[in-house]
């Protein structure tokens, strides 16, 4: 994935009334039919629902508007699910914004009974991806150093350092970034997370944004 394409990716929560084209649609569901796949998910796209964001209080505290389109986050009830969502969810983010295409992760902001999605007995819904046609590009959000998130920065090989780069480049809940990377001397990569709300998600797609710049697999489930 291009850095220009991960750098220029903002959070939006507006939206035009423009509807998804058919050939966006097909490349979601492409996308998530891939990821559910490799990761045993059940993500799902849903089209022309006003629902889940129009008739959920929080979502008019979070400002959202027009949001009628969504990837729903449904996967099993386990441990490393959250994680995985935050990984594949990522790399669908990534290519709807190379698609031209605007999307905003959503964990509260939303009415779970107002969202019409089918959830297979054992899995749950986590949250969602609201994706469209943006009325606007949105902001990059405040990052910390490098430092902050790994103690191995200064004295790592590059293609660390650009792993770590883009990875504070990922979007996280409350812009809270706690997530962590550390270089093993063997040149394997951990990744940790702090305490907090969705940080096991968070980690997720920081860890998709990590192996994208340093061009490796990482230790992250």
């Amino acid at each position: 994935m291009d850095y220009d394409i991960i750098k220029s990716r903002h959070s939006v929560r507006t939206y035009t009334l423009q509807p998804l084209s058919a050939d966006e649609v097909v490349m979601l569901d492409s996308q998530i039919r891939r990821y559910n796949a490799e990761g045993s998910l059940n993500m799902q796209l849903v089209v022309n629902e006003p629902n889940a964001f129009g008739r959920s209080l929080m979502a008019h505290y979070g400002k959202f508007r027009n949001v009628t389109n969504y990837i729903a986050l449904t996967g099993p009830k386990s441990n490393d699910t959250e994680a995985k969502l935050g990984y594949y969810g990522e790399k669908i983010v990534l290519e709807a914004q190379k698609a031209g295409l605007n999307t905003c992760w959503v964990g509260l902001s939303f009415s779970k009974k107002n969202t019409p999605i089918d959830i297979p007995d054992g899995n749950k819904l986590y949250a969602l991806i609201a994706i469209g046609h943006g009325a606007e590009s949105g902001t990059a959000h405040r990052i910390k150093a490098p430092q902050q998130i790994s103690d191995d920065y200064a004295t790592a090989p590059d293609w660390f350092k650009r792993g770590v780069d883009y990875a504070l480049l990922a979007p996280t809940a409350l812009n809270q970034q706690k997530f962590r990377f550390q270089w093993l001397d063997d040149n394997r990569v951990k990744a940790s997370r702090g305490i907090g709300f969705f940080t096991k998600m968070d980690l997720g797609i920081a860890c998709c944004h990590f192996e994208l710049g340093a061009g490796i697999p990482i230790d992250w489930q």
